[in-house]
């Protein structure tokens, strides 16, 4: 029985000392991978021995494990529970959490509660257990509007160049009406307050688009754990089934959406694998909502019938050859880009204004 023993709790921020090491050798016992955006960890000692941790990495917590000898105590419902004081401290209240789908039950134990569970591969969970009804239910409060055909994208916008401007131009032709969702996380070159405004400003002339802030229901594939998945594939495969179940599920559900528009992808292979993805898992596969039809539009090109590209500007820029970057983002990008607005060090130089 270990009732009777008392383990010790410590915060360790990730570059202290040999400690992480020591937690990535931990984890490596006990089958499990760290991932490089924890900032900081929980752990338990008892006896001086590293016994369980658990990563904070933003909202999300991550690299959980326990030693063998104590899991079936109440050691992981008190590691938990710890970890989400810190988070608390740190400003995050409302956390996730994936792991593996035979983990669900015991996480579930400790209050937190399955959103989307891909077989034998992966769960995403929430420590509340109406935290998705109620966004959809603000959604549907004031973003809901009624027609015949509803449509939506999902973009990054990093930054927002005629590329984008093309693609809702074109979707918000065919559909009665439109939604945007820009990818919330800050993990891109441009800050996720600098992408929604260019994206706002950049469709403010169609009357039928609602640009929307992604929030931390549309996951970003630069913050999708891949500790306890290890093989690059794989998770990429199951980053996109997380995020396009959650959002067949629970979004498009909330606002009458049927419909989703992406650009041919004829340069990223993990960006084409992701489009494929979408045909998959909002048209193909059973789920607990209606499907969803996947139009997929050619690229916008260039004089030089190059597909315009995102990637493609921040590499220009990187060149500081901002005149032919400005020539593949809209004036509103333009305007916005040499307004003064702070944006990403690395794309510091600001883009002409007369061209």
């Amino acid at each position: 029985m270990f009732t009777a023993r008392t383990p010790e709790f410590e915060v360790i921020q990730t570059g202290q000392g040999n400690t992480r090491e020591e937690i990535a050798c931990f984890l490596e016992t006990n089958g499990l991978g760290i991932d490089d955006d924890i900032a900081q960890f929980v752990i338990a000692r008892y006896q001086r021995k590293l016994i369980a941790c658990a990563g904070i990495a933003g909202n999300t917590l991550k690299c959980i494990a326990i030693d063998t000898e104590w899991r079936g105590t109440s050691l992981s419902l008190t590691l938990l529970h710890e970890a989400e004081l810190q988070a608390a401290q740190n400003g995050e209240h409302h956390l996730f959490l994936f792991t593996c789908p035979g983990n669900v039950k015991s996480f579930r134990g400790c209050g937190f509660y399955p959103l989307v569970t891909i077989v034998n591969r992966a769960a995403l969970m929430e420590n509340t257990p109406i935290g998705i009804h109620r966004y959809c239910s603000q959604l549907r409060s004031h973003h809901l509007v009624q027609g015949n055909k509803i449509g939506s994208i999902v973009m990054n916008a990093n930054p927002f160049t005629l590329g984008h401007q093309y693609l809702i131009e074109h979707a918000a032709r065919e559909c009665d009406w439109l939604h945007v969702f820009v990818v919330q996380e800050d993990v891109s070159a441009f800050s996720f307050k600098e992408r929604l405004a260019m994206v706002r400003d950049g469709s403010r002339h169609l009357h039928n688009v609602t640009v929307h802030p992604g929030s931390a229901y549309i996951i970003s594939r630069g913050t999708f754990p891949g500790y306890f998945l290890k093989d690059k594939q794989v998770i990429d495969k199951v980053y996109a089934a997380i995020d396009l179940t959650l959002f067949r599920n629970y979004i498009a559900p909330a606002l009458n959406i049927r419909h989703r528009f992406v650009g041919t992808e004829p340069f990223c292979q993990l960006t084409a694998d992701y489009n494929r993805a979408m045909h998959r898992w909002l048209e193909e596969e059973t789920g607990i909502a209606a499907g969803i039809r996947v139009h997929e539009i050619a690229r916008k090109t260039d004089g030089n019938n190059i597909p315009v590209s995102a990637s493609a500007v921040r590499r220009l820029i990187s060149e500081r050859n901002f005149s032919a970057a400005s020539h593949m983002v809209p004036e509103t990008t333009r305007v916005y880009l040499n307004s003064g607005v702070p944006h990403s060090s690395c794309l510091a130089e600001r883009l002409p204004a007369e061209v």
